[in-house]
């Protein structure tokens, strides 16, 4: 329950009683600003607060964005104010502090005066201006053409009213609740009906988190239908891959239409996204081995891994990319590049192309749905394996030009992003002092140099001692990679090349094995490596720090994998391999999703959504 304080007697034939009661707020009355400090100290510290003049006229809509959203400690719109739990003492503080300075005006002969709220006036405005004023961010809602004041007579008070009756609040709510920059695909032919769907779930009591289940289970259910390797299960799997990507947008749109945000939900919408297309990558992969049509009986897992591969580095490039170029106050990239970037993102045509030729989730999935029902798992797997090539790069070598023109600082917090992205593990932490001396900015190509040995080993000699040699050249070219702070212009590739060679050392040596189960096995353990990954950007990405280093280095880090499956897949034979490897991919996935589990469901990390670009 939140608390909403009217400073004044309500108008009589207001609806801001009813209105902050519909948002979930309980209403108290004060008459005087003595009454609205005992009302705020009397209630319970951790319960939402807000300060409303009593005067007000506005939108529903206007309320609810200035008042309910869990995103910020702190609010404020035109005539109110609020503070969650966080923010509390610092509003009352600067309440102390504007009752003190009306005090201390109209004290007299040391006789304390009474300070009723007509003596300040716009006190809701006035105290979310003291907070700024301490320091304490206020977020401030865009309203546009939602009307949010508080008229000081009556003919204000009726033009007021008149324009929240020319205004449809609800058709506003329901616009706004479709991400500002999504695909084509996206953009018009799911968001035209899944905000209907959204508020549809809003008025029935669902909750994001739960429509984010729902579409995973689907998700699943078109796993499992690409699996039985018939037509019928084909086009069944197609038709709900697309169903649970509707239900993908559905509960972005509820959370935005409904204001709720949550940690817990960022993080579930974020890794179910990666769960639910990897799982249909091993739906198609089974449904191949069992599909009696033309060209079927056909072992795709490589393709399949290699799908999962490129897919994982490319978005590691997104993600170290976006945070090695944005400052601690948030500035982005101010390259000329980037600047003739942001001039075509707002011309006509160029808008869309540049959207989709990136191969956006939306585009990806109605392509693979597409391609399932009508065609087979093996040209599913190789026509996606080419659109994101390409994809991977346009966007990266866009993203180089970029970084080479850009002439900006990198942050300390860009720099500790990308040194958690890294993923070093403990061999790295003993080798550092001794290869410290590497010149600077050399990072990028020690980690391609270290990362392409490995890989290319591992092609030409399979499982051998030479493979193992080279996973240990890595090592020391990786632990090289890091060993200064990587705040050089490239130096955000240096996470996508570890990825791409733990990653593609696990993929070669699993299909060099030619044992039956080695390439689902690799899967399993790719995915949950990836897993842990995902969940390292997504920490960073909510403000609530990085993976624990004891999480890293008990699953060894990128280097140490790397080395452990060469070492392994040398010492071992071809069948015990296999076996090897599918008991590494059990225990990385249960000790990363323990922990991942135990920190977001315990998580204090403030509540956020990704409205960053669709993955």
């Amino acid at each position: 329950m939140s608390t909403a304080i009217l400073t004044g007697q309500p108008v009589p034939g207001s609806s801001l009683e009813g209105d902050l009661r519909s948002l979930g707020f309980e209403v108290r009355i004060a008459s005087d600003v003595g009454d609205v400090e005992a009302l705020l100290t009397a209630l319970p510290a951790d319960r939402r607060v807000a300060l409303v003049d009593a005067r007000f006229v506005g939108h529903l809509h206007a309320l609810r964005l200035g008042l309910t959203d869990p995103r910020f400690d702190a609010a404020a719109l035109p005539g109110a104010v609020t503070a969650r739990p966080a923010a509390r003492q610092a509003l009352a503080r600067a309440l102390a502090g504007a009752r003190a300075a009306t005090t201390g005006a109209a004290d007299n002969g040391g006789a304390t005066a009474t300070v009723v709220l007509e003596d300040l006036p716009d006190l809701p405005g006035r105290l979310a201006a003291a907070l700024e004023a301490e320091d304490t961010a206020v977020h401030r809602p865009e309203l546009g053409s939602l009307v949010a004041t508080v008229p000081t007579d009556p003919q204000a008070r009726n033009e007021a009213r008149q324009a929240v009756a020319a205004v449809d609040d609800e058709a506003i709510r329901l616009k706004s609740a479709v991400k500002s920059r999504d695909g084509f695909f996206t953009t018009h032919f799911i968001s035209p009906y899944s905000r209907y769907l959204a508020r549809w779930c809003a008025r029935r009591g669902l909750t994001p988190n739960q429509v984010t289940t729902a579409s995973l289970l689907t998700a699943l259910i078109a796993a499992g239908c690409a699996a039985t390797g018939t037509r019928a299960g084909f086009v069944a799997a197609g038709v709900l891959l697309i169903a649970s990507f509707v239900l993908d947008c559905t509960d972005g749109q509820l959370a935005r239409y409904s204001l709720q945000y949550s940690t817990l939900g960022a993080w579930l919408d974020a890794t179910f996204d990666r769960a639910k297309e990897y799982a249909y990558y091993a739906g198609l992969a089974l449904g191949a081995a069992r599909y009696a049509g033309p060209g079927g009986h056909d072992d795709v897992w490589a393709l399949a891994l290699g799908a999962m591969v490129l897919q994982t580095c490319r978005h590691v490039v997104d993600f170290a990319f976006n945070e090695a170029n944005v400052g601690e106050s948030g500035a982005v990239n101010s390259s000329p590049t980037a600047g003739l970037s942001g001039k075509l993102d707002r011309v006509g045509w160029t808008v869309w192309l540049r959207r989709m030729i990136v191969l956006p989730i939306g585009e990806r999935w109605a392509m693979i749905a597409v391609l399932t029902a009508l065609t087979t798992p093996r040209v599913t797997f190789v026509v996606l394996l080419i659109g994101c090539a390409l994809a991977a790069l346009y966007t990266t070598s866009g993203r180089v030009l970029r970084s080479l023109t850009n002439k900006g600082p990198r942050s300390d917090r860009a720099t500790r992003a990308l040194a958690d992205l890294a993923d070093a593990g403990p061999l790295t932490e003993a080798l550092t002092r001794a290869v410290r001396r590497v010149p600077g900015g050399a990072a990028p190509f020690l980690a391609v140099l270290g990362g392409a040995l490995v890989v290319l080993a591992a092609a030409l000699w399979g499982a051998s001692w030479a493979t193992a040699a080279a996973a240990a050249a890595y090592v020391l070219t990786s632990s090289a990679a890091v060993a200064r702070p990587l705040t050089g212009a490239l130096d955000w590739l240096v996470p996508p090349f570890f990825r791409a060679a733990e990653y593609g050392t696990i993929l070669v040596l699993a299909a060099r094995s030619e044992v039956n189960g080695a390439l689902p096995a690799a899967f399993g353990l790719v995915a949950a490596v990836a897993y842990h990954h995902y969940d390292t950007v997504y920490r960073i990405r909510g403000n609530a720090g990085a993976s624990p280093r004891q999480l890293v280095r008990a699953i060894g880090g990128h280097e140490g994998r790397t080395l452990l499956v060469a070492v392994l897949a040398a010492a071992l034979t071809a069948t015990a391999f296999q076996v090897a490897l599918t008991v590494l991919a059990v225990a990385v996935a249960l000790v990363v999703l323990a922990e991942s589990i135990r920190f977001w469901v315990s998580a204090g990390a403030p509540a956020v959504h990704d409205e960053g670009e669709p993955a």
